[in-house]
């Protein structure tokens, strides 16, 4: 009898050895799960930190009548000096520097987008980093001159991590998707969000890209995909345009907007809501 009782205090001596050992490897879990979240929170900031803050931009008085800003109020192209991409300035000091970001899914043809706004030659120059494109565009606002630095942030997994530096001191962020795949429209919401976590003062835009193709979906479909367009735009409080880098569409038009909010200039550009044209709902 004893002998049974020792065995099974012996067992029960074990057994609570091996609850101890466990609990003892959940705590040590814990706490290194804790430093890991603490120590990466710390690593983002610095990151943030160290990006170097662009140039405040001035707002532009409406009584120029330059040239260049009657075509920006009667929403025709804006001219570019061919002497800003070459140096021809031995001074900055008339230069407001603006930094615009590109978010979305991968293959929706965001740098497409980008090089035909900026020009295949400075596509072709452009700064390319692990999970982004930085690329330039100069041009004038009146008396002022721009200089646009355009951030294209890739759309896998992998480039989440330069949201941070790619969204900081941005003054505007075009969140953009393939007008053709549904999924990469209900992926909008989740680069929003990451977007705002970074900059809650950049104009949101909503940009669907490939509206060439998007016209030969069935017309139910393209309804629906505009519904829904619409839909996220408002939940973003952002405007919205289909475009196509391929047929130029809206690609000029979006940034002129986005120089129109900033600068407090008139927006002649009207909502278009007809189904099988390219939308701008705002």
């Amino acid at each position: 009898m004893a002998k049974t009782i020792h065995e099974a205090t012996g067992k029960m001596t074990q057994l609570c050895r091996k609850i101890v050992q466990a609990n003892t490897r959940w705590i040590i879990l814990e706490r290194v799960s804790i430093f890991r979240q603490f120590f990466r929170s710390i690593w983002d900031r610095i990151l943030v930190c160290t990006i170097r803050k662009p140039t405040q931009y001035r707002r532009l008085s409406r009584r120029s009548s330059s040239p260049a800003m009657e075509a920006m109020e009667a929403g025709l192209e804006l001219p570019e000096d061919p002497t800003t991409t070459g140096g021809g300035y031995d001074t900055d000091s008339d230069l407001v520097s603006l930094k615009i970001s590109i978010l979305g899914d991968c293959q929706i043809g965001k740098t497409s987008f980008v090089i035909k706004y900026v020009g295949d030659e400075q596509g072709k120059g452009c700064l390319e980093m692990k999970g982004l494109n930085l690329m330039d565009k100069t041009m004038f606002v009146g008396d002022t001159r721009i200089a646009l630095r355009i951030w294209d942030v890739g759309g896998d997994h992998r480039s989440l991590d330069q949201v941070p530096i790619a969204c900081k001191d941005a003054v505007a962020i075009l969140f953009m998707f393939d007008l053709t795949s549904r999924c990469t429209l209900n992926s909008v919401i989740g680069w929003y969000n990451q977007a705002r976590k970074w900059n809650q003062t950049a104009i949101p835009i909503l940009i669907g890209t490939k509206f060439d193709d998007f016209v030969k979906l069935p017309p139910d479909l393209q309804w629906t995909i505009v519904t829904q367009a619409r839909a996220y735009a408002r939940a973003m409080k952002a405007t919205l345009f289909f475009s196509s880098a391929t047929h130029n569409i809206n690609v000029n038009k979006i940034f002129k907007f986005i120089m129109a909010k900033l600068f407090n200039l008139p927006w002649t550009v009207q909502r278009n809501l007809t189904l099988g044209e390219p939308i701008i709902d705002f």
